[in-house]
């Protein structure tokens, strides 16, 4: 077994990514101009994952104007049609002391899914993070998600089974803020 960065073992699943050619592909970094096209694929994401959205073409428009947005977004096209995106912000790790990228979404249209359209837009991914001098990139994948969690597994991605996410929103937000 070959340790990965940080001398960590890979997980059984790793290995080496064969280079994918997408013949076609470009990718590129999401603008105001791009809010239409990133919504339908936000709503067709959502969809897939069974969760509700409220992401609307005037909000996207609106954060990707803004001097001080808190995300960015990749978007992937094959021959000029936008087949998926990845949206991702900055983290800080106390432990590292070191700035990180988190990924928020990843989604690539169905048709376009096992073509190498994902691992373009993770390598991508990477790559910001490298050039931007930061120490990891995190995500979290949904446990019934076997499909992505073993893609990600094969990318040498492992999972950390030593935290669990929790959340507060909605009424217990509103409720912790007001006492």
């Amino acid at each position: 077994m070959r340790p990965s960065p940080g001398n960590m073992p890979m997980h059984p699943r790793s290995r080496i990514v064969a280079k994918k050619s997408v013949p076609g592909l470009t990718l590129r970094m999401a603008t105001a101009d791009d809010a239409e096209i990133l919504n339908e694929m936000i709503s067709a994401f959502a969809t897939y994952e069974r969760l509700p959205n409220a992401s609307t073409v005037d909000s996207l428009r609106h954060e990707l104007t803004r001097q001080d947005r808190v995300f960015e977004a990749v978007i992937a096209f094959v021959d000029g049609r936008a087949v998926g995106f990845a949206v991702f912000f900055h983290t800080y790790s106390t432990f590292i002391a070191k700035r990180g990228l988190y990924l928020e979404d990843i989604y690539v249209r169905e048709e376009y899914r096992n073509k190498g359209v994902a691992t373009a837009l993770l390598k991508h991914i990477a790559k910001v993070a490298t050039e931007r001098g930061l120490g990891r990139v995190e995500f979290t994948v949904l446990l019934w998600n076997t499909v992505a969690i073993e893609f990600f597994e094969t990318l040498g991605a492992t999972p950390n089974s030593a935290w669990t996410t929790y959340r507060l929103s909605g009424e217990w937000l509103q409720k912790l803020a007001a006492d």
